[in-house]
């Protein structure tokens, strides 16, 4: 069971995409409503790939400056004061007891991401996580088969990146978190229509979700690992 981080796990994208747009204001010239819903848009892939998609013209030298900004600044205005999603605690809680193995795939600082983790009492579930330095989340995907052969994989995510990586493999069975941000919306509907299995605005019913996603596999279906021994014992 992979799970995106942010927007996922953590509910700061209204902040990061307050960053993001003033980031983009400043460095692009555009208008911070316009940037906002531009970064939202492709959110899911790491910020500089986010940059070269939206600003292909623009000098590789000033992206790299608006990404250097853009990560600084989002470690003191949005992760300084990010939480889980209500529900995600115990989430985590009910699926590692019903023997999931558990890790993160996001586009954030891997270093970053594990201390927040840490810091919100969560990274003890994960075997795993792998962030942008670790490279994109399709090179996550492939890290974890290796590290798992055989079994069959989830992605939890909240973007139309995270569903259209799920949908690239057979074996991925996709996850979405839908929100509704000012100005933003993604509904489960959007999600379904680009490769979800089954999305909903909170994670509450993940667990029973999953039951019933597998009792629809077919036979020859491998299912997911639920007998890894945990690192923590």
């Amino acid at each position: 069971m992979l799970f995106d981080l942010d927007g996922t796990l953590l509910d700061d994208l209204g902040r990061i995409s307050e960053v993001a747009a003033d980031v983009m204001h400043s460095a692009f010239g555009t208008e911070p409503e316009e940037a906002r819903v531009h970064y939202l848009a492709t959110t899911g892939m790491p910020f500089e790939a986010q940059l070269a998609q939206l600003y292909p013209e623009a000098p590789p030298p000033l992206r790299a400056s608006a990404a250097v900004t853009f990560h600084r600044r989002k470690i003191t205005e949005a992760y300084a004061q990010a939480k889980p999603f209500p529900e995600v605690p115990k989430l985590l809680k009910r699926l590692a007891a019903a023997r999931w193995t558990l890790a993160v795939t996001t586009g954030a600082e891997t270093e970053m991401a594990e201390l927040i983790l840490e810091r919100e009492g969560l990274r003890y579930w994960f075997e795993g996580v792998l962030g942008s330095l670790d490279g994109t989340k399709r090179e996550h995907l492939a890290e974890y088969r290796r590290r798992y052969p055989g079994a069959r994989f989830f992605l939890v995510g909240d973007s139309r990146f995270d569903m259209e990586v799920a949908r690239e493999n057979p074996e991925v069975v996709a996850i979405g978190r839908a929100c509704a941000l000012p100005g933003w919306a993604l509904t489960p509907k959007d999600l379904e229509g680009w490769g979800a299995t089954w999305a909903d605005y909170k994670l509450s019913e993940l667990p029973e979700r999953l039951e019933r996603i597998l009792a629809r596999a077919p036979a020859h279906t491998s299912t997911p690992d639920r007998g890894r021994r945990r690192r923590h014992g």
